[in-house]
C-alpha cells in the first residue's frame, strides 16, 4: 500500500504528491542510508551549480520548511547526520520529517537549476558517442573536480578511488535531472527507500 501525502509548494503554487510506503517509518539502518544519499545529492548540486547554505535556507523558506531547517547550524547538523562524514561533533539522528524535508529542498533546488543540469547531461550524452572524456569538457570537468575535492575533504570514507568518485558523480548528475521535474520528490523518495532496502539486503 502506498499513501500519497500532499505537500504544498508555496513558491511554485503547486501540490506535489509525496508517496510514503506503508508503514511510513524506515528503520534506523534505512535512515542511515537515506541521510547519506541525501547528503550526496546536495553535494552534487553544490559541485555543479555552487549552491551554498544560503540557497538551501532560502529553499526551505520557499517551501515553508523553516521549522525543520531554520538556520546554518540546523542545516549543518542535518548534513552531519550522514554517517560517512568526517567528525562526530553535532551529529544527530535524522528523523523521517527531516528526511522528507531535505527531499523537498533538494528537488526544489534541482528544479531551479534545471537548465544547467540538463546542459550537463546533454554534454554527457554527446561525449558518450565520441572518444572524449568528461574531464575534457569544461562544465563536466569543473563539476567532477568540485565533486571529487569536496567529497574527499568531507567524507571519512577513503575506499573510493578517483574513478569510483567520477562514476558516482556522473550517476548523481543524471539522477538530478529526474529530480528536477514536478515529480522529483516522488522519484527521489522512492529511490532512497529502494537503495536503503538494497543496502540492508
Amino acid at each position: 500500500m502506498v499513501m500519497d501525502i500532499p505537500l504544498h509548494n508555496h513558491h511554485q503554487g503547486k501540490i506535489l504528491s509525496f508517496p510514503l510506503a506503508d508503514p511510513a517509518q524506515p528503520d534506523s539502518s534505512q535512515l542511515d542510508n537515506i541521510k547519506a544519499q541525501l547528503d550526496l545529492v546536495l553535494l552534487a548540486l553544490e559541485a555543479l551549480v555552487g549552491i551554498g547554505s544560503e540557497a538551501v535556507l532560502q529553499a526551505a523558506a520557499d517551501l515553508n520548511l523553516q521549522a525543520v531547517v531554520s538556520d546554518r547550524v540546523s542545516l549543518w547538523r542535518l548534513r552531519q547526520s550522514n554517517p560517512v562524514r568526517r567528525g562526530t561533533g553535532g551529529r544527530k539522528k535524522l528523523d523521517i520529517e527531516e528526511a522528507r524535508s531535505l527531499v523537498m529542498i533538494s528537488c526544489h533546488l534541482a528544479q531551479q537549476h534545471q537548465t544547467t543540469i540538463r546542459e550537463a547531461v546533454t554534454l554527457l550524452e554527446d561525449i558518450a558517442e565520441t572518444q572524449r572524456q568528461p574531464h575534457q569538457v569544461a562544465l563536466l570537468g569543473d563539476y567532477l573536480d568540485n565533486f571529487t575535492n569536496t567529497y574527499q575533504d568531507r567524507m571519512a570514507e577513503d575506499a573510493l578511488t578517483t574513478e569510483a568518485l567520477t562514476d558516482l558523480a556522473l550517476k548523481l548528475l543524471i539522477d538530478l535531472l529526474f529530480y528536477s521535474n514536478n515529480q522529483g520528490p516522488r522519484r527521489l523518495w522512492m529511490a532512497l527507500l529502494d537503495r536503503a532496502n538494497h543496502a540492508e539486503g
